[in-house]
């Protein structure tokens, strides 16, 4: 066989690529043995082509092959740049979250003005995400996902360079840092509209499902890396602790510039609807009473986040850091498998039942713990909660895009979202009050109660309008 660029076969690029002989590479082996063949005679260009064209047969394959374990097969290849962003987003978060306490510290600020930016950025992120469910109708959602990423690389640059107060302050409020453990920045809404487009029924639950458990694992694998300013300290001695933590934000820069280009593979010519006369029409209601029942949720959730809950195990039953570590490590791994077990669930019993009957029993143990005697049953009791309290985290964004119309989904992800932003700002300082004044079971009891109550809620109030899975 004499190969030329037009008679190369898909399965001799495939042999190629594993690195079986084939008629490509005997041809290719042709010139340096000296036979006058075409390949012989354009030796330097070919070869070249050649090698070229080896790598992008490579590149691929390796990317179709990550994109089938990735994605349930019914999807659309076009979520998979979705995917690869929201892992690159939530490492990003997983290490800020982490760092940028100590950051702000190290430039000489106090607790007080930590958590004023703090602050900022939840309001920030609470403010962009409502503009988008208000006015972001007007544009694509791969415009507005572009421009997020663009922010995102100004955001980590913004605080590497910045020392003073007030500029810190508006880049947090502008910008796309996320303090917290779960992501609600204004790409989430987006990036659910998206997804939503890109498979139906069952697979749209795997898919969401799929993009949990990326953005929690990622977050895990990014607060590890939480640990790299102190390594470049002590591998540099001329290096100080505020140059690795600067260093840290050019990274988080240089990530949005990553989204950047994954964004950029997103279709550029997108099915467009006819314009709303508001962003939200025939789905108003609905959206505004899901927005009140996850505010419910939102507000529960933010009395025992983790550092809450490592601080109650601490004041409790005297544990070490290195045995919360340990623990925390354990249930992420479970609240990760538990986002995979809840599509099955889902097909099962439906997205409503799935969101109810799960949630209520983690919200049961939680309160059992508050009051458990001894460590081993509290954390026999906090593990089942972790392995069930996150099934409802895809099913729900699964369901609101369910019982919404097409053109309405970014606006309806995005007053969702706005409304747990909002509604988690407030809870840490009261579960801090508590624990200063000796409750210490408080926040706990207060945090399953406020769930079943929203579990209960939402079931009462949408028992009638769960939606097929086809």
């Amino acid at each position: 066989m004499i190969f030329s660029p037009q008679t190369a076969l898909f399965d001799e690029t495939l042999k190629v690529s594993i690195g079986e002989p084939t008629a490509i590479s005997r041809d290719i082996s042709c010139k340096r043995n000296g036979v006058n063949t075409w390949v012989a005679t354009k030796p330097a260009l070919l070869c070249r082509w050649a090698r070229w064209r080896i790598k992008s047969v490579k590149v691929y394959v390796g990317r179709r092959i990550l994109t089938r374990l990735l994605m349930p097969a019914e999807a659309a290849e076009t979520a998979f740049p979705l995917l690869a962003a929201r892992a690159l987003r939530a490492f990003g978060d997983g290490y800020v979250a982490v760092l940028l306490p100590a950051y702000l510290l190290t430039l000489g600020f106090d607790q007080l003005d930590v958590g004023f930016l703090t602050t900022a950025t939840l309001a920030g992120s609470a403010l962009a995400i409502l503009g988008v469910g208000t006015i972001g109708y007007r544009w694509t959602a791969r415009r507005l996902l572009l421009s997020a990423a663009l922010l995102m690389a100004v955001t980590g640059l913004g605080f590497a360079s910045i020392s003073s107060f007030w500029p810190l302050f508006v880049v947090a409020f502008v910008g796309t840092l996320n303090p917290g453990s779960s992501d609600i920045s204004v790409f989430l809404p987006l990036e659910h509209a998206h997804l939503a487009q890109a498979a139906r029924g069952n697979a749209r639950i795997t898919l969401f499902a799929r993009y949990s458990l990326i953005g929690s694992l990622s977050a895990a694998v990014g607060a590890s890396a939480a640990v790299i300013p102190s390594w470049l300290v002590s591998g540099w001695p001329g290096l100080s602790l505020i140059d690795g933590l600067r260093g840290m934000f050019v990274l988080y820069g240089l990530l949005g510039g990553a989204v950047w280009l994954l964004y950029r593979t997103l279709p550029a010519i997108e099915v467009q609807t006819s314009p709303l006369p508001h962003p939200l029409g025939a789905s108003r209601r609905i959206v505004f009473k899901l927005a009140t029942l996850f505010s419910i949720d939102a507000f529960a959730g933010g009395l025992l986040g983790n550092s809450l809950l490592t601080l109650w195990l601490f004041e409790r039953f005297g544990l070490s850091l290195a045995q919360a570590g340990t623990f925390f490590f354990c249930a992420g791994l479970l609240s990760a498998g538990s986002q995979l077990a809840a599509p099955v669930v889902a097909r099962r019993i439906g997205l409503l039942n799935t969101m109810v009957f799960t949630h209520l029993p983690a919200n049961v143990c939680l309160i059992f713990a508050a009051i458990a005697p001894n460590l081993e049953g509290a954390l026999a009791l906090l593990f089942v909660r972790s392995a069930l309290s996150q099934m409802d985290v895809p099913t729900r964004a699964a369901y609101v895009m369910a019982v919404v119309t097409s053109a309405e989904r970014t606006a309806a992800a995005s007053f969702t979202t706005v409304s747990r932003s909002l509604a988690s700002i407030a809870s840490p300082t009261l579960t801090g009050a508590l624990l200063a004044s000796g409750l210490l079971s408080a926040p706990l009891i207060a945090c399953g109660a406020l769930k079943i109550a929203y579990d209960l809620a939402l079931l009462i109030s949408f028992r009638r309008l769960d939606v097929p899975l086809d």
